[in-house]
C-alpha cells in the first residue's frame, strides 16, 4: 500500500510541477485581448468585464454565471476528444482535454467574446474565451488539447487556430502525440 501511495503521489507532484503557468501557455504577444465592439462584423464583448467559471463540464464547455444565472458556454473554433457522457464511448485524450481546461478555468474569472451566431442549437452561450488577455480555445489549441473544428459563420479567428493547430501537430503536442 505504501508503493502505491508513494507512486502515485510521485506521479501527482511530478504532474503538478509541470503544469504551465497561463504566461507559459501561449505567450505570442498578438493573441492579447479580445476585439473591441463596433463597427460592422466586428465582435461582441459581453458588457461584464469578467464573469467566474462555476464548473467546466468537458474540454470545450465551461458553466459560468451571468447576471445571477449559471449558464452553460461553448468554445467556438474548437473540438476537443468527447467525454463519453450519455453512454458514449471516451475518446482518446479526453479526459487531459477536460483536466487540462479545468486546471485554468475552473474558478477564473474570464471575459467572453461572441461572434455572429451568439447561441448553439442547444442554448449554449458561443464563445472566445479570454483569460488573463488570452484567447483559451487558442491555447488548447496550440497545446495539443483540441483540434480546429469552426462552423460558419463564426469563423473570426479561423487562421488562428489553424496555425496553432498546425504547431501543436508539428511539434507532437497532446493529442497529436498520443492518439
Amino acid at each position: 500500500m505504501r508503493r502505491l501511495t508513494a507512486s502515485v503521489l510521485t506521479a501527482l507532484f511530478c504532474a503538478c510541477a509541470q503544469a504551465p503557468t497561463v504566461d507559459d501557455l501561449f505567450p505570442d504577444p498578438a493573441s492579447t485581448g479580445p476585439s473591441e465592439s463596433g463597427g460592422a462584423g466586428a465582435p461582441d464583448v459581453l458588457e461584464e468585464d469578467l464573469v467566474p467559471v462555476v464548473r467546466v463540464v468537458d474540454g470545450d464547455t465551461i458553466r459560468v454565471v451571468r447576471d445571477g444565472v449559471e449558464e452553460p458556454v461553448r468554445l467556438i473554433g474548437i473540438d476537443t476528444p468527447e467525454m463519453g457522457f450519455s453512454g458514449g464511448i471516451r475518446e482518446c485524450f479526453a479526459r487531459e482535454a477536460s483536466r487540462f481546461t479545468a486546471r485554468h478555468l475552473e474558478g477564473a474569472r474570464v471575459q467572453l467574446e461572441l461572434d455572429v451566431e451568439h447561441r448553439d442549437r442547444y442554448g449554449r452561450l458561443l464563445a472566445y474565451v479570454w483569460l488573463d488577455g488570452r484567447m483559451f480555445n487558442e491555447v488548447i489549441v496550440r497545446r495539443g488539447f483540441a483540434s480546429v473544428a469552426t462552423y460558419p459563420p463564426n469563423v473570426r479567428y479561423v487562421d488562428r487556430f489553424l496555425t496553432a493547430e498546425r504547431l501543436a501537430r508539428t511539434e507532437g503536442q497532446g493529442l497529436w502525440s498520443a492518439c
